[in-house]
């Protein structure tokens, strides 16, 4: 496949498109990736970007029943589910991470975002995925104590990683030892 690298000669029709994609990513989470990925480059876009815009409209166009489903089952369990894709970026070399977390069946948060580092193992880019998992879970519960909601402990989240896992068992175990 041939991609056009010539700059936009309209930015301005791009950078509109872009910023409704984005308004729709809140109930559309399988564009969030890429539409995220094509906001970077909103300053100097090529033809090749908005050719990439274009193809995620003719998805939705095609999937109009792709958004987020909210069951009516009351569930106080929560369920947290997290991934790192090492060194995604070719630009950076930085790792993406992402999590969901559902309520029973209703997914009610989610987020796919570049790290602010450059991970130096596929180890360490889960755990720093895992660590910011765990920190919108705890701004999640307090919110949900807030407001009066009982929420069914533990926790559980789900990684793919033994590795970021072992050192999480490890941090625990060494903080127990301490105290």
């Amino acid at each position: 496949m041939i991609t056009n690298n010539e700059e936009l000669s309209d930015q301005s029709t791009y950078q509109r498109l872009i910023g409704k994609l984005i308004y729709l990513t809140m109930t559309r989470p399988d564009i969030s990736f890429s539409v995220q990925n094509l906001s970077q480059f909103l300053q100097r876009p090529k033809e090749s970007h908005m050719e990439a815009t274009i193809r995620i409209v003719r998805y939705l166009k095609n999937q109009p029943g792709q958004g987020i489903l909210l069951s009516s089952k009351e569930n106080s369990t929560i369920t947290d589910y997290c991934d790192a894709d090492w060194a995604a970026c070719p630009l950076t070399r930085k790792s993406v991470s992402s999590y969901l977390v559902k309520m029973g069946e209703s997914l009610i948060t989610w987020k796919a975002k570049k790290q602010t580092t450059v991970s130096r193992s596929s180890a360490e880019a889960e755990y720093r995925s895992l660590a910011n998992t765990v920190t919108e879970l705890v701004w999640i519960l307090g919110l949900l104590k807030e407001i009066g909601r009982e929420v069914a402990t533990p926790v559980k989240i789900y990684s793919d990683s033994k590795a970021a896992l072992q050192i999480v068992a490890i941090q625990f175990t060494t903080r127990e030892l301490n105290t």
